[in-house]
């Protein structure tokens, strides 16, 4: 339920409320904008469009009412981006530049740039890189090296192998040593915005080229403490997966010498819906201080009665020679977008840099 009534909501970004602000301030930047006839065309079959198919709504109906060419109609949506209410929103002027820009590439690009500080331009950047990905990477690298946070993030989120709700770069995620140059002048980037989305890209890549990815990081300084941040997140899913080499780049990858104590799950039995908490002890048996990444896994029964495991972070931690930490973690097991919960008995393993160290279970009522 929670994820039906969580749906509408997002596309009711761009709702009839929303069509007429942005009619509103398209005709205070153009007077002479057909507001009418925006709203009328905008409106078609609204309901049964998804957010990105009304995003797309938006900047076809200004494409159609707007008396202008290319070059003119860009100067009308510049002195509109900063009027708009909302920056998702604002991400239809760079969806207008990606539909209607291919042949200018230059002049998209400056729009492309200008437009991403509002919003973002991810999108609207990658039928240009899948176009032409020579030049396109060669302007993002630009873009890499300018002072706006924005920009410098849109050099890295615009290329990303499998950047979410967009098509993949097929050409990136067969070799990303096409965009390493751009990862590179910003890894050790102050803003956390950028670092997030190289971190991002890096994990992306790791799905189809882990071992790429392992000699990059291996490679860089992580003394400074931006480029430690980007190596830790870009690593998590070779970090849940138990990679000895993840692990010990940040400095988990020796063995745990530790015993895990008072497993417990509270309740054992839940209906849907319900929380669960998992607590536990984990026990140095060593004099020596350890470094240790503590992870959980739910083996998740399907709908024929086999089951899917899917790890979660727990805790990173530095444990004390014979010194004992309590861990408790709390998790709502409802039904998401993602996963869909069926009954039955359910095991939850610990793990403890990347072993398999304790394991418990509940059950979900039918």
């Amino acid at each position: 339920m929670a994820a039906e009534q969580s749906a509408p909501a997002l596309k009711d970004i761009f709702n009839v409320e929303r069509l007429q602000h942005i009619a509103t301030e398209m005709t205070a930047v153009y007077p002479a904008f057909d507001a009418k006839a925006f709203l009328k065309l905008a409106k078609i079959g609204l309901a049964n469009l998804s957010v990105m198919q009304r995003m797309a709504r938006v900047s076809e109906c200004l494409h159609a009412v707007l008396p202008l060419d290319y070059e003119a109609s860009l100067e009308v949506l510049r002195a509109l981006a900063p009027r708009l209410n909302s920056g998702f929103v604002s991400m239809c002027l760079p969806h207008y530049v990606a539909t209607y820009g291919a042949e200018r590439f230059d002049l998209s690009m400056d729009a492309l740039k200008y437009f991403t500080a509002f919003g973002s331009s991810e999108f609207a950047i990658r039928p240009f890189l899948r176009s032409d990905i020579e030049r396109s990477l060669k302007q993002m690298h630009d873009w890499s090296l300018d002072d706006n946070e924005h920009v410098r993030r849109l050099a890295s989120e615009g290329c990303r192998p499998r950047l979410p709700w967009s098509f993949r770069l097929e050409q990136v995620q067969a070799d990303p040593r096409l965009a390493a140059n751009i990862l590179d002048n910003l890894k050790a980037d102050p803003s956390l915005y950028v670092r997030k989305s190289v971190a991002n890209h890096l994990n992306d890549i790791t799905k189809d080229h882990p071992e790429w990815v392992l000699e990059l990081i291996e490679g860089w300084s992580l003394e400074n403490k931006h480029t430690a941040w980007i190596a830790k997140h870009a690593l998590r899913s070779l970090i849940k997966q138990g990679n000895q080499r993840a692990l010990a780049v940040i400095g988990a990858g020796g063995k745990p010498e530790v015993e895990i104590n008072d497993v417990q799950v509270n309740p054992p039995v839940i209906g849907l819906g319900e929380k669960i908490t998992l607590s536990f002890a984990v026990k140095s048996t060593v004099d020596a201080s350890q470094r240790l990444v503590i992870d959980y896994a739910i083996d998740y029964v399907k709908a024929n009665g086999s089951t899917s495991a899917k790890v979660f972070k727990l805790k990173a931690l530095t444990l004390a020679g014979k010194a004992t930490e309590s861990i408790a973690r709390g998790q709502h097991i409802k039904e998401l977008t993602t996963r869909r919960h069926y009954a039955g008995k359910h095991a939850m393993h610990i793990l403890v840099n990347g072993e398999r160290l304790a394991s418990t279970s509940f059950e979900i009522l039918p």
